[in-house]
């Protein structure tokens, strides 16, 4: 694979974008790499053993809001914006598994001395379920948060109906249903965020211009909505813990909890959440993560 080499940004696409608030916000840095061909946006801060953070569909890096303060504490955190997502661009020539697999390898290589924990929220999930089957040796340890790919999607019907209403209409209204959708309580979520929230809400939106949707529509295709075969799962030799808000109405608990039985993998629920503990209920989900973390008993073959 290709070197990385760092670009700069330009004074345009950084001056007082949504996005932007939510970084200046935040215990990081942000820098552009080119990672197997995709100028990459990413965030890095804190120092220690390293944690790549993967985040979820029509997302960017900084959504990690409310985690990478507590973590960079600890650890050196990294938090990309997956290509087509954010300001990172998309693979030119088309998305495809091998594709990503070079895009992970070389952010791996890129910002990491050690090999890394690798957390990986809904789509990241899937992202990096498959690349753990297939590179575990890269990888210190994996961690799922409400993944996608452990079964076909199929969401509760008021979170498809909900998805939809957004996808085919996308603004403030729509947002916040689907969003209403992907929490427990969305109040709840928006008091604490304050003014954060209404930059999470803009910098969405953004994503949901016609190129970003069209990225979505081809990583939910390849990534989002099959499920991951059983056997490449099996081939997970990392040590995997599973990290899943209680009330997720886009995958259901009974799903982690099925996963957790078949491969021997540790299950974390958090109460008071749906699809997003990180969001909804970050104290719960970093002590959760550290637990994942301290452990060396969650591998299925250590069992």
């Amino acid at each position: 694979m290709a070197p990385a080499a760092q670009e700069r940004f330009s004074v345009e696409t950084l001056a007082m974008h949504p996005r932007r608030q939510l970084i200046d916000a935040l215990p990081v840095k942000e820098r552009r790499l080119r990672l197997n061909g995709v100028a990459t946006s990413v965030l890095e801060g804190g120092e220690g053993a390293p944690i790549v953070l993967l985040h979820g569909p029509g997302a960017y890096g900084a959504q990690w809001i409310r985690t990478i303060p507590a973590l960079v504490a600890t650890h050196r955190v990294i938090a990309p914006d997956l290509p087509g997502h954010g300001t990172s661009d998309f693979f030119e020539g088309g998305l495809t598994r091998a594709g990503v697999a070079g895009w992970l390898d070389d952010l791996i290589e890129c910002t990491c001395v050690e090999t890394p924990t690798l957390v990986g929220h809904t789509l990241g999930g899937a992202i990096a379920a498959l690349f753990a089957a297939e590179s575990s040796r890269r990888l210190e340890r994996l961690v799922l948060v409400d993944t996608l790919g452990l079964t076909s999607f199929q969401p509760a019907a008021a979170f498809g109906a909900a998805l939809q209403a957004y996808l085919q209409s996308p603004g403030a209204g729509t947002h916040d249903g689907l969003w209403a959708q992907c929490v427990f309580d969305l109040e709840r979520v928006k008091h604490p965020l304050g003014e954060a929230w209404p930059w999470i809400r803009a910098a969405n939106l953004e994503g949901t211009r016609p190129e970003g949707m069209a990225a979505l529509r081809d990583w939910m295709q390849t990534f989002g909505t099959p499920a991951i075969p059983a056997a490449t799962l099996a081939a997970i030799e990392v040590p995997t813990v599973l990290i899943w808000g209680r009330h997720d109405r886009a995958t259901s608990l009974a799903v982690a909890e099925a996963a957790s039985r078949q491969f021997g993998w540790r299950l974390e629920v958090i109460e008071g959440a749906a699809d997003d503990p990180t969001l909804e209920q970050p104290e719960a989900f970093i002590t959760a993560l550290r637990r994942a973390i301290e452990s060396r008993q969650e591998s299925r073959h250590a069992l």
